[in-house]
């Protein structure tokens, strides 16, 4: 591994412009290029994204980046190292970090050299505490906004930072909210819930949250390289065969608040839909929420259409960014963005992963389109025969009209059966003894990896379809339902409750990703040949 540079200056790759890329300001307003993008092997795929992004002119907050090479000695880094890129920052916001006047609060998060979505940490709304909240305050007139922020950095902080568990920080939650969406929460009540989190934080770590902003972000950024080693990516790069020695880089970049009231929010999206190529964008969005709401696998989210009706310039603008990006990058594209007060933002995009049947659609339709060649629409498709690209169908066995049990959001197509399992260790134990296995939880979370390996699908009480958990099973081919509100699970008796039966764990259920079904017992599927999409394929290898 390349060894990091042993002096701040070179550190901070002598940042003289905020539009300088790399070690640098991601930044680039006037949409031409700053200069060469460095590789993703030396800043991570995100940053290398995000820099070929604001080459483009699309709208993207700026940062700096701490290279790949810092993974392996994190522990050496100082606040001196990225003194330079930081002051860069400063001079491109107008804000300060740290001013008590107006704060410039960061975003600290992760990117490996490829993807591995959810693996690693992220920590948002670094800089806030009590002596930049009234700065934060007189900034944006919102003090809903102020204790939002500042509630969620104490909570995630404690999590990531601090090892503590996260469940006290929701406990403190429900204490205040009870059965109340946390957006519907007002700035008194959220100025409790942070109350709490700051007196949970004293308790169980003995020791108060940290106020000064450095030392926030000298332990976030640690914190984030950290998690190279967590359980999580260890088991995702174990899976994927991917060596340990490639490291992550961190991005540390200007906060943008999707929580910012009735005409922001947050949104993850694909330029074109994942499971079946349709070449429209396929969004999930929440209103007055931060990119982790949806991301996290915690909570449900709402699909574009709401997006498209509150603020339809902002839904225009992100249709053309797509294209945009779809054209520059070649291919489907998997992103995030967050909206501010009616302005949009682009936070990361990545190639999407994708079914098989949405892998073929998409090469012969950018090729169409003349996005890409027909040697690389080629290359694209080449394995996708008939067998892969057959599509699996539930059918009754006396021809009847089949009734499910409940409704979910699918996010990923195709048809899976098995027993019910509830954890990582009965998944391992079923899956041992030769069956078939579902794995049933309440959220849909990455640290989830190693047991949905295990399983044939997920079933998730909560998650959006988007969720990075919802990407990996896609990713891994697992048929995955999220956001099943008829899904309640009792973990002491080893149950679940759908449609109001009750099922124990190792009884079996099928899910239906086609048409976001659950069903009792094991149905009887039937494989089908998707003939238009195997016609013009094979028009496309006989070269008419």
């Amino acid at each position: 591994m390349k060894s990091p540079p042993s002096t701040p200056a070179s550190v901070a790759a002598a940042v003289t412009a905020p539009t300088l890329i790399g070690c640098a300001v991601v930044d680039n307003p006037a949409g031409t290029p700053a200069g060469p993008v460095p590789p993703p092997e030396a800043i991570g795929f995100k940053a290398h994204n995000l820099a070929r992004m604001a080459a483009l002119g699309l709208p993207v907050p700026p940062a700096f980046v701490l290279g790949t090479a810092w993974c392996a000695r994190a522990a050496e880094l100082r606040p001196e190292h990225w003194a330079e890129a930081l002051a860069a920052l400063q001079r491109r916001t107008g804000l300060g970090f740290g001013d008590a006047r107006r704060p410039l609060l960061l975003s600290v998060r992760s990117g490996a050299p490829v993807s591995m979505p959810g693996m690693m940490e992220t920590l948002l709304n670094i800089g806030l505490g009590e002596a930049t909240r009234h700065g934060l305050l007189r900034l944006t007139g919102n003090p809903r906004l102020v204790w939002d922020a500042y509630r969620r950095l104490v909570a995630g902080f404690g999590e990531v930072v601090m090892g503590l568990d996260a469940a006290a920080f929701d406990a403190d939650l429900q204490a205040v909210a009870g059965e109340r969406n946390e957006r519907e929460l007002d700035f008194i009540e959220l100025r409790d819930v942070t109350r709490r989190h700051l007196a949970t934080v004293q308790r169980l770590a003995g020791q108060p949250f940290p106020q000064d902003p450095m030392q926030q972000l000298q332990q976030a950024v640690g914190a984030v390289f950290a998690s190279w080693s967590g359980d999580k990516a260890c088991a995702w790069r174990r899976l994927k065969g991917l060596d340990d020695a490639m490291g992550t880089a961190v991005t540390v970049q200007q906060m943008v608040f999707g929580n910012a009231g009735g005409s922001s929010g947050a949104g993850v999206g694909f330029t074109r839909h994942p499971s079946t190529g349709d070449p429209e964008p396929w969004v999930d969005f929440l209103f007055n929420a931060q990119g982790e709401d949806v991301v996290s696998g915690r909570r449900s989210a709402l699909g574009h259409e709401a997006l498209a009706l509150a603020t339809p310039g902002v839904w225009a603008e992100l249709q053309a960014a797509t294209q945009q990006l779809e054209q520059a990058f070649g291919d489907m594209q998997d992103f995030e963005f967050t909206v501010e007060q009616g302005r949009l933002y682009l936070l990361q995009t990545r190639t999407g992963k994708r079914t098989p049947q949405a892998s073929a659609r998409i090469a012969l339709d950018l090729h169409a389109a003349g996005v890409i060649s027909r040697a690389e629409a080629l290359r694209r498709t080449a394995g996708l025969d008939d067998e892969a690209l057959a599509l699996t169908r539930t059918v009754a066995d006396d021809g009847s009209t089949l009734t499910p049990l409940a409704q979910a959001v699918s996010a990923c197509t195709g048809v899976a059966s098995g027993e019910i399992v509830l954890d990582e260790a009965r998944a391992r134990e079923r899956r041992a003894a030769g069956a078939a296995v579902l794995l049933l939880r309440q959220d849909a979370e990455t640290r989830d990896i190693a047991a949905l390996d295990q399983a044939e699908g997920l079933l998730t009480t909560r998650g959006a379809r988007t969720a990075h958990a919802a990407v990996v099973a896609r990713q891994l081919g697992k048929v995955c339902l999220v956001g099943c509100d008829a899904l309640q699970i009792d973990l002491a008796q080893r149950c679940v409750t759908l449609g109001g039966q009750r099922f124990a764990e190792g009884e079996c259920l099928t899910l239906d990703g086609n048409a976001g079904a659950v069903y009792a017992g094991t149905l009887r599927t039937v494989r089908e040949r998707p003939e238009a999409l195997l016609a013009r394929l094979k028009r496309l290898r006989s070269g008419r």
